[in-house]
């Protein structure tokens, strides 16, 4: 039986090869195992031709979308990143003869290189904080790992008893992840459950405290002496450490940049950048207390079961996953200094 599908290059040579030695080509069917057809059709192309190529290659159906379409429904994924494949379809189909199904059109998105993604949800950053955001990433961009091992990160985060997960979907290429007209801007805000404060450094987890109400100075000042001093005067008895902090109003108040200035001897405060989640190492700590909370056999009901839920899953952090995340800040920093202060 012969073969159905593509002879290579070597194939057609062998085929030749047999022809031109004088086998017929019933012969050379029976050596080779192809079907009598395969080995008149290739014999054929070699004399008129030259080649040895199969023209199987150039059988199938015509694609409805060439190169001229292709360009078109690029442009028209550049205009609204957030078209529906309907959406697309019926503006393509505009003034053109014929008109394409949307199987068609998912199709050469594909081929285009073209994938529905979720965009990536970034803070909104202004002229100004993208200067500050540069400042920073060239103050620190020779720190190295061994560097950023002084610093103990910290922040506050709220899980919410219930979420919703945003549907919206958007057409990029891989390496357009982070193209401006690929993300989605977001703002500092609150929402419902259980707001919680942290610190990591790279040697090991910090307390993880339960916030009971809104985080005003008090509260703030609270925990920077009954949790802050004593985790940094233990890791880093040298005294050479910086503590990080955003710059949430209740991190600025003048009852908390005194209690600093009177320990400034034991550690130092952090300068940071305005608007720059992206930077902060702790974050990835927060995604994985919350994909542990979506994984979980049995949710939490109450807000009481859910605070013990994120405090049992801040406890069984991995080394690895507190460690990483600081190991990465040079990177961290390459990429704002790439991207002048951008997201």
């Amino acid at each position: 039986m012969g073969k159905k599908g593509d002879l290579s290059n070597f194939e057609c040579g062998i085929v030749v090869g047999a022809r031109r030695a004088g086998l017929s080509i019933s012969q050379s069917a029976q050596l080779l195992g192809f079907s009598r057809t395969t080995i008149s059709r290739v014999y054929k192309e070699w004399c008129e031709k030259g080649k040895t190529s199969s023209m199987r290659q150039s059988c199938g159906r015509k694609c409805l979308v060439d190169a001229r379409g292709q360009r078109r429904m690029g442009r028209l994924i550049q205009a609204d990143r957030r078209a529906t494949l309907t959406e697309i379809t019926t503006r393509y189909n505009r003034g053109m003869q014929q008109s394409i199904c949307e199987a068609t059109t998912r199709t050469t998105l594909r081929r285009m290189g073209y994938n529905c993604r979720r965009p990536h949800r970034v803070p909104l950053i202004s002229t100004t904080t993208r200067k500050k955001r540069l400042q920073f990433a060239q103050a620190h961009q020779n720190w190295t790992v061994e560097d950023w091992k002084n610093v103990a990160w910290s922040d506050e985060s709220r899980f919410l008893l219930r979420h919703s997960d945003g549907r919206l979907r958007i057409w990029r290429k891989q390496n357009e992840n982070m193209a401006p007209s690929c993300l989605v801007t977001t703002v500092q805000a609150g929402g419902g459950g259980v707001m919680v404060w942290g610190m990591f450094s790279w040697h090991t987890l910090g307390p993880l405290v339960p916030i009971g109400h809104r985080l005003n100075a008090t509260a703030y000042l609270s925990i920077v002496s009954d949790h802050v001093r004593p985790f940094m005067t233990t890791m880093y008895p040298s005294s050479d450490s910086y503590f990080h902090q955003d710059n949430a109003p209740c991190h600025k108040a003048r009852i908390i940049s005194n209690w600093f200035l009177e320990h400034d001897n034991e550690f130092t405060v952090l300068k940071w950048p305005p608007q720059s989640p992206d930077l902060n190492p702790i974050e990835h700590l927060w995604d994985v207390v919350e994909r542990e909370l979506r994984a979980l056999d049995v949710h939490p009901t109450n807000l009481h079961q859910l605070q013990d839920a994120i405090l049992s899953i801040w406890a069984n952090i991995s080394k690895e996953c507190f460690q990483h995340p600081t190991e990465s800040m040079p990177r961290r920093i390459k990429a704002v200094l790439k991207a002048k202060g951008g997201q």
